[in-house]
């Protein structure tokens, strides 16, 4: 159930990003006016459009979800700073502890963030069946080399001939000591 409702829960933070990039990319006149109206400068609209829509899909989907997290509850606290100071005004107040709430939201999702039915959780899951598959093999292997020292020492402890088998060595890296080659990490952007 906690699942459930942490899913519920950034999606829902998710929608409302979302809706309000869509929205200030329909109008970025009226969005531009906004921020020029704040002192800021203009040519911000499309940035903080396209911010909203695609971080919000961002978070929606479970990519990177801890940077983007992070980085809306910054933008929701940087919102407030500069759009919400009077807080004189009922409405003005009200819409800075919205914000306030989100960016609180947003924190609880960058402190919680690696749960199920997201992009990162499914790497990381898939990172851990890998190392499990990699740590079975090597035990595998390890195994094998022990069973075929053994045989070999049995027949030679009955007299036995035993066959010279050509061992070919490889020179492996283990950087760290832990026993592991160590292998080269490919990049993010090789491809293959």
């Amino acid at each position: 159930m906690n699942t459930v409702a942490a899913l519920a829960g950034r999606v829902l933070l998710a929608i409302l990003f979302i809706v309000s990039g869509v929205g200030k990319l329909f109008d970025l006149s009226g969005t531009n006016a906004m921020i020029t109206a704040a002192g800021l400068p203009s040519g911000l609209a499309l940035p903080v459009a396209l911010f909203e829509l695609l971080g919000g899909l961002a978070i929606a989907l479970g990519f990177m979800t801890r940077l983007f997290a992070i980085l809306f509850a910054g933008f929701c606290l940087l919102a407030t700073l500069l759009f919400h100071r009077n807080l004189a005004d009922t409405m003005q107040a009200t819409m800075a502890l919205k914000n306030l709430s989100i960016a609180g939201g947003f924190l609880c999702l960058f402190a919680h963030s690696q749960m199920r039915w997201s992009y990162d959780s499914m790497r990381l899951a898939r990172k851990g069946e890998i190392a499990t598959r990699e740590a079975e093999q090597r035990t595998r292997e390890a195994e094998l080399r022990a069973a075929r020292a053994e045989g070999h020492a049995s027949a030679l402890a009955n007299g036995q001939t035993v066959p010279v088998t050509d061992t070919t060595y490889v020179t492996a890296t283990d950087i760290d000591g832990d026993g592991v080659v160590d292998r080269p990490r490919r990049k993010w952007w090789s491809v293959g």
